[in-house]
């Protein structure tokens, strides 16, 4: 009879039931050292032997693009056992065993799982974002497992046993009991003198020592991956300065994230592109920023506009511009017409110079940013539009002037020239 355990699995596993019941058997453990909030893409990294900051990278993408990374990170902080626990948090909730994680904690994380998941599944989030962004992060783990599951697969822990019954403590040989219990003795001697201890074994020799190790080879995932971005932002922008809808601020970043998570994913199978993420989480927070605001409401493309009109004639009704700046200079007008305009600006900055003797009305407004209109200002988020009239330090008379800014995010200055 063979009494070798048998050795887990080195390839794919047999279906998706078996696959599913394999992974909730064998779950990442959270590590001790390495993790940031609870450790859960340390685990996960850990586990098929990837680089934890593309965990990271993905659950942050996820949360921008859909709001389902913070619930899917919270529901598997609650779900993976820490290293040196029996079970994982939720399991120790209702006693099957002892974690580290304490119960007020994990009740704490169990109630904000539902309000977090139900924000993400509202369909706020690009209308159906949360559903999409779960259902790929659920089959990259899904794929994850299927090749790699074979790799670093955790130790079951043993529960502890702590209830230790007298029968622990018998020292008496076979045949005794009876002598043992009516006392008699016929040598008179401690019977626990004649159990001799036993021979130690020899110690086993070290192991040899492993030879030296390649270089490992540089990958040029990163780089590539890196111009590949840019060439990706590059086209997206020149097409929405033409005046293309669809090509939105908020969409040419996703389309530069998406390039920049493949790399990252592909960097950590093959090595490499792990400094994509220094690219990747300031692009994440802008996507947050230009999702949350509305600059949605703001059309005229990506990039700068500057523009010094010398007749009432050539300046514009409206100035726009998705994202960028914008550059007015109206202190060539001459006084004898009177003359208004409004600017949009997505994000980005907006700077206007009147003449110096010109009587300005003015409406400034940044929905997210500093206003400096003539002497007065504003600073902060909805803040709402500054407006007024300035005559200048003449007084009544020169330039009739009316301009309006309306801008998502940025600084919105209105000067004299």
């Amino acid at each position: 009879m063979n009494d070798t355990a048998e050795a887990p699995k080195p390839q794919g596993l047999g279906g998706f039931e078996e696959t599913v019941k394999d992974f909730w058997a064998s779950r990442p453990r959270r590590p001790a050292r390495g993790g940031k909030i609870g450790g859960v893409a340390a685990a996960i990294g850990n586990r098929y032997g990837i680089d934890p900051v593309v965990v990271r990278v993905a659950f942050v993408t996820a949360t921008v693009f859909g709001g389902v990374g913070l619930s899917l990170y919270v529901l598997c902080w609650l779900v993976f056992a820490a290293e040196g626990d029996e079970v994982s948090p939720v399991e120790a909730l209702f006693g099957r065993g002892r974690s580290s994680l304490s119960k007020p904690l994990t009740i704490a994380l169990g109630i904000l799982f539902f309000p977090l998941s139900s924000w993400a599944f509202a369909g706020g989030w690009f209308d159906g974002g949360g559903v999409i962004g779960a259902a790929m992060m659920v089959t990259a783990l899904y794929l994850l497992h299927r090749s790699r599951g074979h790799l670093n697969r955790p130790a079951p822990t043993v529960r502890a046993v702590t209830d230790v019954g007298p029968a622990a403590f018998s020292m008496s040989a076979p045949g005794t009991a009876e002598k043992s219990e009516s006392g008699w003795d016929p040598l008179g001697a401690d019977p626990m003198a004649w159990d001799l201890p036993d021979p130690q074994p020899a110690p086993a020799p070290p192991p040899p020592p492993s030879p030296p190790s390649a270089p490992r080879r540089k990958s040029k995932i990163g780089i590539a991956t890196l111009g590949v971005a840019l060439l990706v932002g590059g086209i997206g922008a020149a097409i929405a300065s033409d005046g293309h809808t669809w090509f939105s601020a908020q969409h040419v970043i996703g389309l530069v994230l998406g390039v920049l998570g493949v790399g990252m994913v592909a960097g950590a199978f093959a090595g490499g592109g792990r400094k994509l993420a220094i690219l990747a989480v300031p692009l994440s927070i802008i996507g947050v920023a230009l999702t949350t605001l509305p600059v949605n409401d703001y059309s005229g493309g990506l990039g700068d506009l500057r523009a010094t009109p010398l007749t009432a004639a050539e300046v514009q009704p409206t100035y726009e511009r998705t994202a960028g700046t914008v550059d007015l200079d109206l202190t060539q007008l001459p006084a004898d017409v009177p003359v208004a305009t409004e600017i949009h600006v997505g994000a980005g900055d907006t700077t206007v110079l009147v003449p110096e003797t010109a009587d300005v009305t003015y409406s400034c407004e940044s929905h997210a940013g500093d206003v400096q209109c003539l002497g007065r200002g504003t600073s902060g988020v909805g803040t709402g539009p500054t407006t007024g009239v300035d005559y200048g330090p003449d007084g009544v008379g020169g330039l009739q002037l009316t301009v309006k800014i309306d801008q998502g995010v940025g600084t919105v200055e209105v000067n004299r020239g």
